[in-house]
């Protein structure tokens, strides 16, 4: 999803198919150096910064390969990473906002490549709508896909950068001035990129280069970045948003794609099965590995009762993923593991479509359009949801104080949150289901005098596949719409997630992790050009309100502008929340350090840590 195109979301997804226990390699070899991780989803790229491959699996694979200048822990608090370099407020007036930040010196990439500001750079042409139209790499803003297909444009970095980074002499530092002070100015640095990979592999190199001459390609990109040249931008463009879409990695593959900065290199990949990560023996950019695990292994296996028994039998040292009551009930009946709960940062919640996305054929479906008709449809679709019943059903089996959610921007126990839902308009969407099914079908009436249970309207949602919470979800909600005049016609989608922008949907469901703790974290849902804004929503009243929370504000201030943001997207019947994740992680009991944390990755943010 386009993170702002850097919205701070990531999608939860699921397996494209299950994995036999026959299949699973036991975890527990005599040196105790391997970890074996069950994932419910199953991968689907090693770049998690594209629209289509923004996911939550993706993204803990590349966190184990990549580290930059900072990351949160199971606090919710930002860390910084003092090992791999450092950041400042050089500059702090009201009209010049200035932040520098410095790789130290000494840090290496995996193939022993020096790591430098330079390898900083990439984040602006990721991130930067102007840089992307200045060096006709396309506008990330227009129907066409740029030429680097990232989520980090727009929103706040884009809006409020002045110019370009400056470049110190040495190539260590680089300093980012903004036009006003931003909040949460720390989340909106520079990571670090090997560029010299991606010159290399656009140039058709398919071997690691000696370090000089991965020195001269990264002083190539440099050339083409200052001069903007569009044709070698281009080609490195292509291999970012597209060489890393595969699942499978063996020995044939280009080493090129894999050379990292984390404590782990991926080593090989099996689709739809597994990815197996090494240790990296130049890591040298984050916190010290303390626990001799050399191998990080992903098995992705989507039945929660199956993984159970995996973890039982010795198979797994780590479950988690989206559990079902059964697979619950059977862990508690472990003695070999370790059972933590809690609540994820990830929310369940159902989207209606207005428009086209960018780049898609136009929508002329039945919730076409603002206001009017296309509102009122999608507020009685979102009214027959019965969200009580599915969190009560499917929810409170595993959480039993879960509630039904009542804001998008907030969750429940967050500062401000009573007061956002008191008064955010989300009262339309309260009251028993029975209400809410007849004010529904009254919306209906409107425009179909003749709906009704017998003679329904149709729309069309597309299901996420393989995931049987899901499939339960769907079902509950289908067998109340009908009540309400509404049809729900489900397209069971394994690989789900890339079709949320097409036009062909009425409406779909799924969640979005929170990976970040900002004010503007949910703009990018909504906000024209916003990266998760695939469905077409376009209200300039509502970006209006939306850009003021890119700017530091007291809890008082941004929930009043909160309020007046959902009042607007209530009365359009954009979205509604169902639910929080419920978080159950069982690991192995010898294995030490895992300490689940709420925003993703939720599990392996400290894998540092792990030790037998």
């Amino acid at each position: 999803m386009k993170l702002t195109r850097s919205a701070k979301f990531a999608l939860a997804v699921v397996a494209s198919s299950a994995l036999a226990l026959s299949l699973l390699t036991p975890a527990q070899a005599a040196t105790r150096s391997t970890v074996v991780v069950h994932d419910t989803n199953s991968l689907t790229s090693f770049n998690s910064g594209t629209p289509d491959t923004n996911l939550t699996i993706n993204g803990a694979v590349g966190y184990l390969s990549g580290i930059g200048f900072n990351y949160y822990n199971d606090q919710k608090n930002v860390v910084q990473n003092k090992t791999f370099g450092s950041y400042k407020i050089v500059k702090n007036k009201s009209d010049d906002f200035r932040v520098q930040y410095t790789v130290a010196p000494g840090r290496v990439w995996s193939d022993g490549t020096p790591i430098t500001a330079v390898d900083l750079l990439l984040s602006h042409v990721l991130s930067s709508n102007a840089y992307s139209k200045a060096a006709g790499l396309g506008d990330p803003d227009g129907d066409a896909v740029p030429a680097f297909n990232s989520n980090g444009y727009g929103g706040t970095y884009s809006d409020n950068i002045v110019g370009e980074p400056v470049l110190s002499a040495d190539k260590m530092t680089v300093t980012l001035q903004y036009k006003k002070r931003i909040a949460n100015w720390d989340l909106f640095g520079p990571g670090p990129s090997a560029v010299h990979t991606l010159v290399l592999i656009s140039e058709g190199k398919k071997a690691l280069g000696s370090v000089a001459d991965n020195n001269a390609a990264r002083d190539r990109f440099l050339t083409a970045y200052n001069t903007k040249n569009t044709a070698t931008l281009k080609a490195i463009g292509k291999v970012w948003s597209e060489a890393y879409n595969i699942t499978e990695v063996n020995a044939s593959t280009n080493p090129l794609l894999f050379v990292g900065n984390g404590g782990f290199l991926v080593e090989s990949a099996v689709t739809k099965s597994s990815v197996t990560l090494k240790v990296n023996p130049k890591y040298n950019s984050g916190p010290e590995l303390s626990g001799g695990i050399d191998t990080v292994i992903f098995k992705f296996i989507s039945d929660g009762t199956a993984a159970a028994q995996a973890l039982a039998n010795g198979e797994l040292d780590i479950y988690q993923g989206q559990a079902t009551a059964d697979a619950v009930a059977a862990l508690k009946k472990l003695t070999n593991v370790t059972i933590k709960g809690g609540i994820q940062s990830c929310y369940e919640h159902w989207d209606t479509r207005v428009n086209a996305a960018p780049g898609q054929p136009d929508y002329n479906g039945i919730f076409k359009g603002h206001g009017g008709k296309g509102a009122d449809l999608r507020k009685a679709f979102l009214l027959s949801i019965p969200r009580e019943e599915i969190t009560e059903k499917l929810i409170r089996p595993i959480n039993s104080d879960a509630v039904v959610l009542s804001s998008t921007f907030l969750a429940p126990g967050q500062e401000g949150y009573d007061r956002l839902a008191a008064t955010n308009g989300s009262n339309f969407y309260e009251g028993n289901q029975d209400q809410k099914n007849a004010k529904a079908l009254r919306l209906i009436k409107r425009h179909f005098p003749t709906a009704s249970p017998s003679n329904p309207i149709k729309v069309k949602v597309l299901v996420p596949g393989n995931n049987s919470r899901r499939a339960a979800e769907f079902a509950l909600a289908k067998a109340n719409a009908i009540k309400a005049g509404i049809d729900l016609q489900g397209d069971v989608q394994a690989a789900w997630s890339p079709r949320i922008q097409l036009s062909e949907y009425d409406a779909m469901f799924f969640a979005y992790c929170q990976t970040a703790v900002s004010q503007a974290g949910t703009n990018a849902n909504f906000i024209i050009g916003g990266g998760n804004n695939r469905t077409g929503v376009a209200l300039p009243a509502l970006d209006t309100i939306l850009t003021k929370l890119q700017f530091p504000l007291e809890n008082r201030q941004m929930v009043s502008l909160m309020i007046q943001a959902e009042r607007i997207i209530h009365r359009e019947g954009l979205t509604v929340g169902v639910f929080q994740f419920p978080a159950v992680t069982a690991y192995n009991k010898e294995l030490k350090g895992v300490k689940p944390a709420p925003l993703s990755p939720t599990l392996v943010w400290n894998y540092w840590d792990w030790a037998y």
